[in-house]
């Protein structure tokens, strides 16, 4: 959202095995334009303790959880055109916590201190929601 602030920067969220359709749309789209881009991509670790065989399914988690939502941001889709926000994902349909549940990283807070991660937990999943209704109006507002 900071670089989609400065107004002509093309600026996309993907996760490739999430959506493959969506990805090659915002790679040609930023190559396409003239200006800068940036394309931020969620992608796995195995330091995260995911089994990267299961890398695809964990993309895809990402973004039904809410965590990654995936969007395309264009300042000039055709000349002289207003800016066009696209957000690619549906609303949130699965829990942040599950999602977070699978990694390593997130799996040590449960550990340490069950009762903070739940919290934690809870509001990973209110801020998906309120930025998910956020991406959903400046959707609406292209």
């Amino acid at each position: 959202m900071i670089a989609k602030a400065y107004r002509d920067v093309y600026v996309a969220q993907i996760a490739i095995n999430a959506n493959e359709v969506q990805t090659v749309r915002a790679v040609l789209e930023a190559a396409a334009y003239p200006g800068p881009s940036l394309i931020l991509a969620y992608s796995t670790c195995i330091a995260h303790g995911i089994d990267l065989a299961n890398s695809a399914d964990h993309m895809k988690e990402a973004v039904t959880s809410g965590h990654w939502p995936l969007y395309r941001y264009h300042p000039e889709p055709t000349a002289g055109a207003n800016p066009q926000f696209k957000l690619d994902s549906k609303a949130p349909s699965s829990s942040v916590a599950d999602f977070y549940g699978k990694e390593t990283r997130y799996k040590s807070v449960n550990r340490a201190n069950p009762e903070l991660a739940e919290k934690m937990a809870e509001q990973a999943q209110d801020d998906a929601n309120i930025r998910f209704k956020h991406y959903e109006w400046l959707s609406n507002e292209s």
